[in-house]
């Protein structure tokens, strides 16, 4: 079966003035239009494409790499708005469509709102959403603490970033935990820090407990070896100079230098720390 608004492995069935037909064990075929067919691609190969529909609605292939997937939320650019609803770039010939019923405000080219890619049923076209919470479900939870997960930077707020947790929970990451900078749209790796009683997840960019310490000595292990061994601060420098330098708080950093000085890999100077030989 082929499927729309991902990718297909699919085998080169023929070819046809207007491009290669590709298909599977299900007797359905799609094409490839010329513009998209790789380089050397001849009949009997395998090719993975991205199945959507073109201008025409009609389901066809590429080999463009969509800023979307079915199911998934990204921050995409509205490049045209009409009397129907908003259009999107997410990186194919023909622009993703927001109905209006799916604009949590009316979206104005130029905005880059976070979207999720569906499926409507109804029509059987690919759309994009940005009611983004309808998609977000904490009830049934199937990470745990301490896990590894992608955040999508979602919406900043005096007490933190909203984020958006392997494309399917809400979690949020507080403001006094954040070391480094983050911008709207960005995905990052992140660490299930809490999941509360009522299933709202705290997340933090940093591994936690003693994961959270080693990694933090492994990097400051390789600062001092990018600067030859010598790194200019120790506990006198100020958190913000920690900050810039390491995207660490003090806290963290004299914890770690303290770890890496009882193992006798550093010693501890006025000028600032010195990598042991």
């Amino acid at each position: 079966m082929i499927n729309l608004g991902v990718y297909n492995s699919l085998a080169v069935l023929r070819s046809a003035e207007q491009g290669f037909y590709l298909g599977d064990d299900s007797g359905e075929s799609v094409l490839l239009p010329n513009r998209y067919i790789p380089a050397g691609a001849q009949i009997g190969d395998t090719l993975t494409v991205f199945i959507y529909n073109d201008s025409e609605d009609r389901i066809i292939a590429t080999t463009l790499t969509p800023k979307i997937t079915l199911n998934k939320f990204a921050c995409l650019d509205v490049v045209s708005v009409t009397s129907h609803g908003a259009f999107l770039d997410w990186g194919l010939a023909k622009d993703i469509f927001v109905p209006f019923n799916e604009q949590s405000k009316k979206l104005e080219a130029g905005n880059h709102p976070i979207v999720f890619l569906y499926l409507d049923k109804v029509t059987n076209r690919l759309a994009a959403s940005a009611k983004i919470n309808k998609f977000l479900n904490n009830e049934t939870i199937e990470v745990k603490e301490k896990d590894e997960v992608e955040l999508l930077i979602a919406e900043i707020t005096d007490i933190g970033i909203n984020v958006i947790i392997n494309d399917c929970y809400k979690g949020i990451l507080y403001q006094n935990e954040i070391f480094r900078k983050l911008q709207y749209g960005e995905r990052v790796k992140g660490y299930i820090k809490k999941i509360r009683t009522d299933n709202k997840i705290d997340v933090s960019l940093e591994k936690l407990g003693y994961d959270k310490v080693q990694s933090h000595e492994e990097k400051i292990i390789s600062k001092l070896k990018e600067g030859n061994g010598f790194l200019k601060l120790n506990d006198y420098s100020s958190p913000e100079e920690i900050t810039e330098v390491l995207e660490m708080s003090k806290k963290t950093f004299k914890k770690a230098i303290g770890s890496l000085f009882k193992q006798r890999k550093i010693r501890i100077e006025e000028k600032g720390i010195y990598l042991n030989k």
